[in-house]
């Protein structure tokens, strides 16, 4: 089963801009749907951005505009570029990945995804 490591995460000012990396131990382009999940203090985790083998992209309807979600195919590491980050963005930013070509039709079924990074802090002040 392949294993994720998250990177990227800090503390940041409303307005500024991170870039997230997820790591895995083999390459996944060619065989995980991946997706980037948040989950802020007391709340769902929630799907942010998700990302198919043929590079079809979801976003969700907070973030779209402001998020990229992106993988390399050479490494099989997965981005997300947040640009515009706002407080509301803050949370525990986890990739998933799930073998497959095509990743699920609802971007928020955490349940769908059957591996997990660690996740990696992100803080945007005001």
């Amino acid at each position: 089963q392949v294993e994720l490591m998250e990177s990227g995460g800090g503390t940041v000012q409303d307005g500024e801009s991170l870039r997230l990396s997820c790591s895995a131990s083999e390459k996944t382009s060619t065989r995980h749907c991946m997706a980037w999940f948040r989950q802020a203090p007391g709340k769902d985790r929630e799907g942010v951005a998700s990302i198919d083998t043929i590079q079809s992209t979801d976003y969700a309807n907070s973030i779209e505009g402001r998020f990229t979600i992106s993988r390399d195919t050479a490494t099989g590491t997965l981005y997300q570029q947040m640009n515009d980050l706002k407080p509301e963005d803050t949370g525990t930013y986890y990739c998933a990945a799930r073998t497959g070509t095509y990743c699920s039709g609802d971007l928020h079924e955490a349940d769908w995804y059957d591996t997990w990074g660690q996740g990696t802090q992100v803080t945007v002040s005001s």
